[in-house]
């Protein structure tokens, strides 16, 4: 079975179509590094697998379900532009609340856990609204994490973070795809995504320009899919 299947996927925006027949499959324990342009359609692509927005034609199957069941979401791990946690709450609260909508047992352990995973035990009851946007981000990682989902869709996952973040965030990714788990990533920092991916997308203009296994091409140079596939 297939971790991600997307078929046939359109989107509009009025009449301008944001997506254009996207059609690509990721198998379970791949990375998939989903590049493209500003505006070629990334982040409306993976609103769509998150379960967030609908394709107006298409369909997307997550673990062969439809992408907007509700035990599809509930597999499902998102660290997306708007961090996502609560601002008056403390970053145990946070981990807690979420915890206990997942339904996880022991959520106060579970919290602990990726609060000491993302170097954060020490501010656990420090409000969010305090911290740096660097220790934001880090409890962003840890709420997107913290239920063991089976596909992570992170998006832009490495912009705007300090070199303790982008440790973190890679050191879980690691760890993640280790126990067989499935990360689709949109990012403009290809040096950090290629060398996590085991296979990458690119998105032009709304259609897919390519999809296939990560290269020691792509590797040794990050910009050489733009110049071969990203413009049309």
């Amino acid at each position: 079975m297939t971790a991600l299947a997307i078929e046939g996927v359109w989107k509009f925006y009025g009449d301008f179509p944001a997506l254009r027949d996207i059609s690509f499959s990721v198998e379970p324990g791949s990375c998939v590094a989903l590049l493209g342009r500003n505006g070629a359609g990334k982040t409306t692509l993976l609103k769509i697998l998150a379960g967030l927005s609908r394709p107006a034609k298409g369909q997307v199957k997550l673990f062969g379900q439809d992408a907007n069941e509700r035990s599809s979401r509930a597999s499902i791990g998102v660290l997306g532009h708007g961090i996502g946690i609560y601002e008056e709450l403390s970053a145990i609260e946070n981990l807690r609340l979420f915890a206990g909508l997942y339904g996880l047992p022991e959520p106060e352990s579970r919290a602990m856990e990726w609060l000491e995973r993302t170097g954060l035990e020490r501010v656990k009851d420090g409000l969010v609204r305090e911290f740096s946007r660097g220790m934001r981000q880090r409890l962003a990682v840890a709420r997107a994490f913290l239920h063991n989902p089976r596909l992570l869709l992170l998006d832009e996952p490495f912009t705007a973070l300090d070199d303790r973040a982008i440790a973190v965030l890679q050191t879980v990714l690691r760890d993640a795809l280790a126990e067989g788990r499935t990360v689709l990533m949109s990012t403009h920092q290809l040096r950090e995504a290629l060398e996590l991916a085991t296979h990458v997308a690119l998105i032009n203009r709304g259609k897919l320009a390519f999809t296939g296994s990560r290269t020691q091409e792509m590797l040794d140079d990050p910009g050489w899919i733009y110049r071969n596939y990203g413009e049309a």
